[in-house]
């Protein structure tokens, strides 16, 4: 159980590190927690669209890095690359000015057209095959057999709470976010934490060569 708990964390953890971002669909959901239009259907959508892409990641990886150890481990290694640059990138936006704008005012949405929006920011973004299906599948695909639905889990959860949070809890966090020094504080944790995780993924790169 404690290992399952650990995998789980790693999953969360990656996944909020990767998501929690100033971008198109954020603001998006955003938006819609502050005009109170269809906020679960957007909320769940966006959630369940991007556990869907890391279930399929990490199952379709695991059967492809099962195929091939060399594959398996340049995928580790542009993993941590990737883990590092994008820890990098996180550390230099905190020394820049900036905020999430999301304006409550606008036309009013129907529910066909927030989905369609909603499905256009989630599914139309190479970015986001890029984090769930390729960087989170590959790495949970590391995981043991066993441990890589609790993985999956876990950053599946990271969506349903950080959508969660941006949509039903817009009125709090829309302040809060839209001060530069709460984003160059979040950014400095994400950086610190994607660095962190590119090291134990290099150590576990070089654990699985050792044996």
């Amino acid at each position: 159980m404690p290992m399952m708990g650990t995998v789980f964390l790693q999953g969360l953890v990656l996944s909020l590190g990767l998501i929690i971002a100033i971008g198109a669909q954020n603001a998006f959901v955003l938006r819609q927690g502050l005009r109170r239009e269809h906020v679960a259907s957007v909320v769940f959508f966006c959630a369940i669209s991007d556990a869907l892409l890391i279930t399929a990641g990490v199952l379709g990886m695991a059967q492809a890095l099962g195929q091939s150890p060399m594959l398996a481990n340049t995928l580790a290694m542009a993993g941590a690359v990737f883990l590092a640059v994008y820890g990098w990138k996180a550390l230099r936006r905190a020394s820049q000015e900036k905020g999430l704008l999301a304006a409550a005012s606008g036309q009013d949405l129907s529910w066909a057209s927030a989905m369609a929006q909603a499905a256009a920011f989630t599914l139309l973004n190479p970015h986001v095959y890029l984090d769930t299906v390729l960087l989170v599948g590959s790495i949970g695909a590391q995981q043991p057999a066993g441990l890589q639905f609790w993985f999956a889990a876990g950053a599946s959860s990271a969506s349903l709470l950080w959508f969660c949070a941006l949509g039903f809890g817009a009125r709090w966090l829309a302040p809060l976010f839209a001060k530069p020094r709460a984003w160059q504080v979040l950014d400095i944790l994400i950086g610190l934490t994607m660095w962190a995780m590119s090291v134990m993924l290099v150590l576990h790169l070089v654990a699985a060569k050792s044996v």
